[in-house]
């Protein structure tokens, strides 16, 4: 792999390594050292890969320079001994001794642990996205700031603010005690949620980023189930639900970009090998006594990686969808049911479902209006498919809809 190739690569994969070991060493009350050291360190890499060629071994060159560079820090700011030191248990005189520790097993702990500092209810869930965006996965703040539809300053002082908060909290970088990790996991598994739902729904035009974001999530997700305190039925129905909505992320979208619906796409682009992995996952969820919002999601999803339009599979979705909408309502839930129940039941009963629904504001909400009337009022469907054509925000979605307007 050529250096232009390779620093961007390890940037990625071992920036949020190194970060969070110093980041848990120093605490949040010297964050932005943590993420100077490691950024600093890519810069000498590319600065001397480029004169005297790429090392033996990139990550454990990354690793020692950064190390060293940790101890050269604290020594040469003798005033951060009365705070960092105490928390580290070290003392002035033996800073240059403290052991930065980049062992595997240590920067997996470093990782979790920041994950659920991060995952704080102190900070809102905007800010612990992006926090888990560039502390855990390496995302640059442009990255970020694309990833939101949003500009670099509005991140920065996003991310700023929550540091902030987390320092006046004082919280530890550390797992929760046994008696409050599931209470605290659950905040986790609502941002990895969050974060997966911000790379597969968002409107950005940016294919590559938006699959990365899911990516990153799974990541997380998976980290959880590997630690036996977090592995929970709720931590995998999540990871099965992930695995089974990235299954068919190379098909909902077209050659040029356009949203391809689900009724539409090509089964034969689906990932057979997330769709395995995820029923794996689902069926180590099947587990306790608590039926979560991700089992169900997790189920409904399962049912759409089938490829046959049975009444069978419709039917089974609407009673998900009915249950789920009991657990925790929401009216993107409320318009995906009427879809199921147009399938199980026929578009009349779906309409009056939906238009009780009175979404005004939603070109999802139009869209689907536009396809129930489409098998019983043209010109009604027109309208409708108008309506959510003068809303929709994306270019990717207007082309969709414009696609369904000629098809009329």
């Amino acid at each position: 792999m050529e250096k232009n190739e390779l620093i961007p690569h390890l940037f990625r994969t071992e920036f949020r390594k190194i970060v969070s070991v110093l980041g848990k060493a120093f605490g949040f009350e010297h964050a932005e050292m943590a993420e100077d050291i490691t950024s600093e360190t890519f810069l000498l890499a590319a600065e001397t890969w480029g004169q005297k060629g790429i090392p033996e071994n990139p990550a454990a060159w990354l690793y020692t320079v950064a190390k060293n560079k940790a101890k050269n820090y604290l020594n040469r700011r003798s005033h951060f001994s009365s705070t960092i030191a105490p928390a580290l248990s070290k003392s002035s005189s033996d800073a240059e001794e403290m052991e930065i520790d980049l062992s595997e097993q240590n920067i997996s702990d470093s990782q979790l642990q920041m994950m659920f500092a991060i995952c704080h209810p102190s900070i809102p869930p905007e800010a612990q996205i992006g926090l888990s965006l560039r502390i855990l996965c390496g995302f640059g703040i442009g990255e970020i700031a694309d990833a939101f539809l949003t500009n670099k300053e509005t991140i920065n002082k996003r991310l700023f603010r929550a540091k902030e908060i987390l320092r006046e909290e004082k919280v530890e970088i550390e797992l929760p005690p046994p008696a409050e990790i599931h209470p605290r996991l659950e905040m986790v598994l609502k941002t990895l949620y969050l974060l997966f739902n911000e790379g597969y729904y968002s409107v950005s035009q940016d294919t590559v980023l938006r699959k990365d974001l899911c990516v990153e999530a799974m990541r997380l997700n998976y980290m959880l189930v590997e630690h036996k305190p977090t592995n929970t039925p709720e931590a995998n129905a999540l990871l099965a639900l992930m695995c089974f909505h990235a299954s068919r992320f190379d098909a909902r979208t077209g050659e040029n970009g356009e949203i391809i619906l689900y009724a539409d796409q090509d089964a034969n682009r689906w990932n057979q090998e997330l769709i395995i992995k995820g029923e794996n996952y689902l069926n180590k969820s099947a587990t306790g006594k608590r039926l979560s919002k991700y089992h169900l999601e997790a189920a409904i999803a399962w049912w759409h990686t089938h490829q046959q339009d049975s009444h069978e599979k419709w039917e089974n979705i609407l009673q998900l969808y009915n249950e789920l909408l009991q657990i925790e309502y929401s009216p993107m839930a409320a318009l995906n049911r009427t879809y199921s129940l147009a399938k199980a039941n026929g578009v009349e009963e779906a309409i009056r479902e939906a238009e009780k629904l009175n979404l005004s504001s939603n070109h999802l909400y139009f869209t689907l209006l536009g396809e129930l009337y489409k098998a019983i009022d043209l010109e009604k469907a027109k309208a409708h498919f108008q309506r959510a054509l003068s809303l929709a925000k994306s270019q990717a979605d207007k082309q969709t809809i414009q696609t369904k307007l000629a098809k009329l």
